[in-house]
């Protein structure tokens, strides 16, 4: 297709948009040199679309194409020059569909490896016959004012056009939901749903062309499309945070290919993004269009060719001189990017080592701290984390619900200043943990919820209970979920050197069976994703109720290496992984039973819990989310040991599972444990009173999440 051809194709558009060919070409988009290429190559077409003039604004979605574009081109190898992105007025439904036909259709060969994204507003549409039918909401969503008609693009017109590419290599990302739901719930993220009368129909020409489709040739096999949501009452959410939004599923999807590896199935690189989705927002949670044994047991590499060297960000540019270097830090999880501290360090392969001097949302600004290296970094080049500083002033960040009235503000308010140094109420641009609000039933009751609207077990009170009241009630939660945060900003299993690997092993029967895996050599593929039969709505790792649990963590470095398991239960409560021995009786005076630390030598595997008599842990009851928490270090827990000593030991089982009664402590002492396994010998211009400093040399912290059904 020449240059000129498409733009004499698009020029009515361009008008219409009030463009002229000069500009559309300086809006960044690279379209006339994809033309002049032939070979075999890797397309991509991004849609984001935030200012709607006759919906809402969006907040993420243009974000969602940047992490899209910095992702294929610095971690699966596409040419700037293949990527046609869409943004705003430029993603109207005809110039949708004439960037497909001539950047997709036109181009695209056998063994091309093609991406397509959408992040905007989706709806359910009438076709006209009382029948409703999902589909994307493109910028001209109503191009003729005052009529029933709408102007969408449907899903099922967009998978017939994926469909009529000559090559097997297709993905969709659809970051976006259908069914829009009253927001009557507490809610912490802005929804990508929008509602539609039910006099509105689809345009005649959007069901002739669909028509025209339909009676076309297309290949037999069918594109890999990802879809924000599982269920039809579940809604795609945008996470808004510090001098950022961004699409949960997006974000998601793309840290988690920043950090995997080529060897993973789909099936578990969707559970790892449904872990991540859950785990910021709540009940969201992915699903594949098209569900197939194909799919769920491919490789990633088979529709994101990503190479082997795991990393969490790129350098975009280099400013001043090369005294400053524009980092994008997209491989980060985004819980740990959101306390990420000024004075952290990367390093690159050549050595050279950078120093973050400030940071706003995804994209950070950094110096050369080892000044006499003579290879000095270049745009492009991939950052790996290297010292990891977190602030010591973390609280629970907590928005209040938006239907809550003056005085109930007012009151919380009041009541969350006495407790500001484990939970806070954030502005509009800080980034929240939870909502603080009512449930929808009438009479209503206080609680707090997920960021989705889902209220947390245990925490809604009584029916007429007071706003202060409710938040002096709340306090102890807030004191254990803060300690639950903390020790998740440890996770760094994509850029960890300590080399560890954890097998969640399901002990039902006489031969183990591996659930879950995972590593810090980048290696790990063998997660099973186990679903009881007539169990829908969640790519999740799911185990069923009753069964028992083993952990196989081997020590793969040339050190001894120290262990802590911690997590919260179905409950909300905090638990850790303890065992202990008492002295003997003879001893006097008589002692309490000691904690012993769990030592891993090197090369060897240990089994958690190691009882001789009965394998495992028992799963007794039903979980909504499991989180544990597995935590290595170079060097002995010893302050956290000490802080758990204060637990009671109600259990004779001395390798159980068992609760911890001052989860914030426990949760700080580890913390400091791993600063001071660290031991950071440099000139970084900051006290150890104001952060912890932890090297990622010195330890591992593997996360499994799991729904026990």
């Amino acid at each position: 297709m020449k240059r000129r051809r498409f733009l004499q194709q698009i020029s009515g558009l361009l008008a219409a948009l009030g463009l002229a060919e000069t500009e559309w070409l300086s809006l960044g988009n690279p379209y006339y040199q994809a033309l002049a290429q032939s070979h075999q190559r890797k397309l991509a077409l991004l849609i984001g679309i935030n200012q709607y003039p006759q919906s809402p604004a969006l907040g993420g979605c243009i974000t969602d194409v940047e992490l899209q574009t910095e992702l294929l081109i610095n971690r699966c190898g596409f040419a700037a020059a293949d990527i046609l992105t869409l943004t705003d007025e430029q993603a109207s439904k005809d110039f949708i569909k004439a960037a497909f036909l001539d950047h997709l259709g036109k181009q695209a060969k056998s063994g091309d490896v093609v991406i397509f994204h959408f992040s905007g507003y989706g709806t359910c549409v009438n076709l006209g016959t009382g029948i409703l039918a999902n589909a994307i909401v493109p910028v001209d969503e109503n191009n003729l004012l005052g009529t029933k008609s709408r102007n969408y693009l449907l899903i099922e017109t967009l998978l017939l056009l994926l469909r009529s590419l000559p090559t097997n290599q297709v993905t969709a990302i659809l970051d976006t939901s259908y069914n829009h739901a009253p927001k009557l719930k507490p809610n912490g993220l802005r929804v990508r749903t929008r509602p539609e009368s039910s006099a509105a129909i689809l345009q005649i020409q959007e069901l002739e062309f669909l028509s025209q489709l339909k009676n076309r040739q297309l290949a037999n096999y069918h594109p890999l499309i990802i879809n924000a949501t599982a269920a039809p009452n579940q809604q795609a959410g945008e996470f808004i945070f510090s001098n950022g939004t961004v699409g949960l599923l997006t974000y998601a999807l793309t840290q988690y290919l920043w950090e995997t590896t080529p060897a993973k199935t789909i099936s578990v690189f969707l559970s790892g993004v449904a872990t991540s989705m859950y785990q910021l927002g709540g009940k969201q949670q992915p699903s594949l269009l098209n569900e197939s044994k194909k799919f769920q047991n491919a490789l990633i590499i088979d529709y994101f060719p990503i190479d082997n060297l795991r990393s969490i960000g790129v350098i975009q540019s280099v400013e001043e001189d090369g005294k400053i270097f524009k980092l994008w830090l997209g491989g980060l999880p985004l819980h740990v990017l959101t306390n990420y501290g000024v004075n952290s360090r990367l390093i690159l392969q050549t050595g050279a080592e950078l120093t973050i001097k400030s940071r706003s949302g995804l994209v950070a600004k950094a110096q050369l701290t080892n000044r006499e290296i003579t290879n000095l970094p270049q745009v492009g080049q991939i950052v790996q984390e290297s010292i990891r500083i977190l602030p010591r002033n973390i609280f629970v960040n907590v928005a209040l619900d938006e239907h809550l009235e003056r005085i109930e503000v007012v009151d919380a308010t009041s009541v969350f200043s006495g407790i500001s140094r484990i939970a806070n109420i954030i502005t509009t641009q800080e980034t929240a943990d939870y909502v603080f609000g009512k449930v929808a039933q009438v009479p209503s009751r206080y609680g707090l919820f997920y960021l989705g609207g889902e209220p947390i077990i245990n925490t809604i009170g009584e029916v007429g209970e007071a706003v202060k009241v409710a938040v002096q009630r709340l306090t102890p939660q807030f004191s254990t979920l803060l300690a639950s945060k903390l020790w998740q900003l440890t996770e760094n299993q994509g850029s960890s050197r300590l080399p560890v690997r954890a097998t969640l092993e399901v002990v039902n029967s006489v031969v183990p069976r591996v659930f879950m895996v995972r590593d810090t050599l980048g290696t790990a593929s063998q997660d099973k994703i186990l679903q009881p039969p007539d169990y829908e709505g969640t790519a999740m790792p799911t185990i069923p109720l009753g069964s028992r649990l083993q952990y196989k963590v081997e020590n793969l470095s040339d050190r001894p290496i120290y262990l802590i398991l911690v997590g919260l239960n179905n409950n909300q409560n905090a638990f850790a992984f303890y065992p202990w021995e008492v002295f003997p009786e003879t001893e006097i005076p008589p002692t309490k039973p000691q904690l012993i630390e769990i030592l891993i030598p090197p090369g060897q595997t240990m089994k958690i819990p190691d009882n001789q008599s009965v394998s495992g842990w028992l799963l007794p009851t039903r979980y909504t989310f499991c989180e544990h928490q597995i935590i290595l270090s170079t060097a002995p827990f010893q302050e956290t040991l000490a802080a758990l000593a204060t637990t009671k030991y109600s259990t004779t089982d001395q390798q159980a599972i068992s609760p911890v009664v001052n989860p914030l402590e426990v949760a700080q002492a580890i913390l400091q444990d791993l600063h001071n396994a660290s031991k950071v010998k440099t000139d970084i211009n900051i006290t150890t009173n104001d952060a912890y400093i932890l090297a990622v040399n010195n330890w591992a912290s593997l996360n499994f999440s799991f729904q026990v059904v």
